[in-house]
C-alpha cells in the first residue's frame, strides 16, 4: 500500500496553515504591543530631555545672553537643537533680538517655552519644538527586524509541526482509510496493521484494534446472514421481494419527509436570525444618529478655537497682543473646552451603553454583570429607536445586584419588549409609560415588564408566544419577537414567562431560577444565574 506524501495530505496542510496563521496573529499582536510600549518610552524620554534642557542649558544661556555673547548663544541653542527629536529652537530677547536654529515644524508634537532669567531679571524667552520623527524611525527599524525574525521562527515551527503530524498521525490515517475502502467480504481475513509503531499504544492503536474487532464481527455476521438469507430465499422468495419493495418505498417517503422537515427548520432558524439582526440594525442606526449631535458640536467648537488660535498667533507675530485681548481669548478657550468635554462625555456614554448591549449579539458568553447598569445600558440604547416619543420609562432595579448570566438573553428580551410597546402598544400616540422592575427572592430573579398601551387583542392573547403570530401581517411584522423571548427564557435562562392581565396595557412576568433553586430542572446544564455577593 503506497503511503500518501506529507505535502499531499490535506489534514497536514490544514494543521500547518492553522498553526502558521495563529502564530502569525499572536506575533503581530505582540509586535504591536512591544512597539507601543517602545513608543511610550520614547515619548517619556523626550519629556525627560526637555527637563534636562531646562536644568542644563537654561542657566548657561541666560549668562551668555546677559554678556551679549552671540557666538556662544548660537552654539548653545545649536547644541540643544542637535538633541534627538528637537527640530527647532528659538531664543527671543526682551529687546526683540531673535536667535533660532533648525526648521520650524508645522505640527509639532511638543512645544515648550522657558523664560530666560538672570539674577531675577527676565531677559528673554526660549521656545523649543519637537516631533516624534526619530521615535518613528527607530520603531520602523525595530518592527522590520521583529517581523522578519518572527516570520522565520513561525515558519520553522509550523513546518516541523507539519511533518510531525504527518509522521505520527496522517500517514497512519491514510493507511486506515485505504484499508477501509478496500474492505470487502473477500478481504476480511487480512488484519489491519500499522508500520513503524512504537511499543507504547495510543489512540491509533486502539482504533486499529477496534477495526480488527469489527472485521471479525462482520465476518461472523456475514456467515450467519448468508445462512439466514439462503433459508429465507428458499422458504419465502416471493414474500421477500414484496417486503423489500414496500420497505424501499417507505424509506423514500421517510427521507422526503425528513428533507421537508429539515428545510422548514432551517427556514425558521434563518427567520429568527434575521429578526435578531434587524433589531441590531435599528439600534446601530439610532445610536449613530445620536452620536452625530455631540460630535458635530465638538467639530464646531474646534473650528472656532482654531480661528481664535490663528487670531492670537497673528497678534503675537505683529506684537499687537494686549492683556485684555489675551484674557478674553483665554475665557473663550475655557468655554470651548467645557463644551467639547460635555459633548465628548455624552458621546462616550452613548457608545459605552451601545457596546455593552450590541457586542453580545454575535457572541454568547456567560459573564458577570451589574444588573442595574446593564438594564440602563439596554434602555438607553433602545430609546434611540423612539426618541421622538414622550415615553416615561421607570426602571426599578437594586444597584447592588451582581450576577453571572447570559447578558445577550436579557438584551434580546428587553429589546423585544420595548420595541413591541413602541410599535404595538403605543401605536398612533406620542405618550406612554413603561415600567421595568427586577426583584430578587431566595430562589429566582423576577422581571415584571408593564406598559399602559392598548394591550393585546383577544385573538392573539392566548397564542402570543407562538411563532409567526402578529397583528401587523404585511406591515413589517414577522411574528417572531415574542417567540424569540419565549425560547430565550425557557432554553437559555431555564425559566418561565407568562402574560398577566391588567386593567390597561400589557404585562409580562419573567422568572429565572438562581443557583441551587428547585426550579432548575436540568441538572446536567447547571443553573442559569449565579448570584455574586
Amino acid at each position: 500500500m503506497n503511503e500518501k506524501s506529507a505535502f499531499n495530505s490535506k489534514l497536514s496542510r490544514r494543521v500547518f496553515i492553522y498553526i502558521f496563521l495563529c502564530s502569525a496573529l499572536l506575533s503581530v499582536a505582540s509586535t504591536f504591543i512591544q512597539l507601543y510600549v517602545d513608543f511610550q518610552d520614547g515619548v517619556v524620554r523626550l519629556d525627560k530631555r526637555f527637563d534636562n534642557i531646562e536644568l542644563s542649558y537654561k542657566q548657561s544661556i541666560s549668562t551668555s545672553l546677559w554678556d551679549f555673547n552671540e557666538e556662544l548663544i548660537e552654539q548653545q541653542i545649536a547644541g540643544v537643537q542637535r538633541l534627538p527629536d528637537i527640530r527647532h529652537v528659538q531664543l527671543t530677547t526682551t529687546f526683540g533680538k531673535i536667535y533660532q536654529v533648525g526648521n520650524r515644524v508645522k505640527e509639532a508634537k511638543k512645544v515648550e517655552s522657558y523664560p530666560i532669567v538672570f539674577e531675577g531679571t527676565a531677559i528673554g524667552n526660549m521656545t523649543i519644538s519637537a516631533d516624534y520623527q526619530d521615535i518613528y524611525n527607530h520603531l520602523w527599524q525595530k518592527a522590520g527586524f521583529i517581523v522578519f525574525t518572527e516570520f522565520i521562527k513561525i515558519f520553522i515551527v509550523a513546518l516541523c509541526t507539519f511533518f510531525i503530524v504527518h509522521w505520527f498521525i496522517t500517514r497512519h490515517l491514510y493507511r486506515i482509510t485505504l484499508y477501509s475502502q478496500a474492505m470487502s467480504g473477500d478481504s476480511l481475513d487480512r488484519p489491519l496493521m500499522l508500520e513503524n509503531r512504537s511499543n507504547k499504544t495510543d489512540e491509533l492503536d486502539e482504533l486499529v484494534a477496534a477495526i480488527n474487532d469489527m472485521r471479525l464481527t462482520l465476518q461472523n455476521d456475514i456467515i450467519k446472514l448468508e445462512d439466514a438469507e439462503n433459508a429465507l430465499i428458499n422458504l419465502n422468495g416471493d414474500l421477500e421481494i414484496k417486503v423489500y419493495e414496500r420497505t424501499s418505498k417507505l424509506s423514500e417517503s421517510n427521507q422526503q419527509l425528513q428533507r421537508s422537515l429539515d428545510a422548514l427548520t432551517l427556514a425558521k432558524d434563518q427567520l429568527v436570525q434575521s429578526e435578531k439582526m434587524a433589531s441590531l440594525g435599528q439600534l446601530v442606526a439610532g445610536v449613530a444618529h445620536e452620536v452625530n449631535t455631540p460630535l458635530g458640536i465638538c467639530v464646531t467648537s474646534l473650528s472656532a478655537m482654531k480661528e481664535k488660535f490663528t487670531e492670537l498667533e497673528q497678534s503675537l507675530s505683529s506684537e499687537t497682543l494686549t492683556k485684555k485681548q489675551l484674557t478674553t481669548m483665554l475665557v473663550l478657550f475655557e468655554e470651548y473646552e467645557k463644551i467639547i468635554d460635555r459633548s465628548l462625555h455624552k458621546a462616550v456614554d452613548l457608545i459605552r451603553g451601545f457596546k455593552s448591549v450590541a457586542v453580545e449579539y454575535h457572541t454568547d458568553p456567560k459573564i458577570k454583570i451589574n444588573l442595574y447598569q446593564h438594564v440602563h445600558d439596554i434602555v438607553n440604547t433602545v430609546k434611540t429607536l423612539f426618541k421622538q416619543k414622550n415615553y416615561t420609562i421607570n426602571i426599578l432595579v437594586n444597584e447592588d445586584i451582581n450576577l453571572v448570566t447570559f447578558p445577550s438573553a436579557w438584551n434580546q428580551i428587553l429589546t423585544n419588549f420595548l420595541t413591541n410597546s413602541h410599535y404595538h402598544g403605543f401605536e398612533n400616540t406620542q405618550d406612554g409609560e413603561i415600567s421595568i422592575k427586577f426583584e430578587l427572592n431566595d430562589e429566582s430573579l423576577v422581571l415584571t415588564y408593564q406598559d399602559n398601551g392598548k394591550g393585546l387583542d383577544d385573538k392573539v392573547k392566548d397564542k402570543v408566544f407562538d411563532p409567526f403570530v402578529t397583528t401587523k401581517r404585511g406591515l413589517g411584522g414577522s411574528g417572531l419577537g415574542m417567540n424569540i423571548v419565549y425560547n430565550l427564557v425557557n432554553t437559555k435562562l431555564r425559566g418561565s414567562i407568562k402574560h398577566v392581565s391588567v386593567e390597561q396595557g400589557c404585562c409580562f412576568v419573567v422568572e429565572a431560577p438562581l443557583e441551587g433553586s428547585s426550579n432548575d430542572t436540568d441538572s446536567e446544564a447547571g443553573p442559569e444565574l449565579t448570584l455574586i455577593p
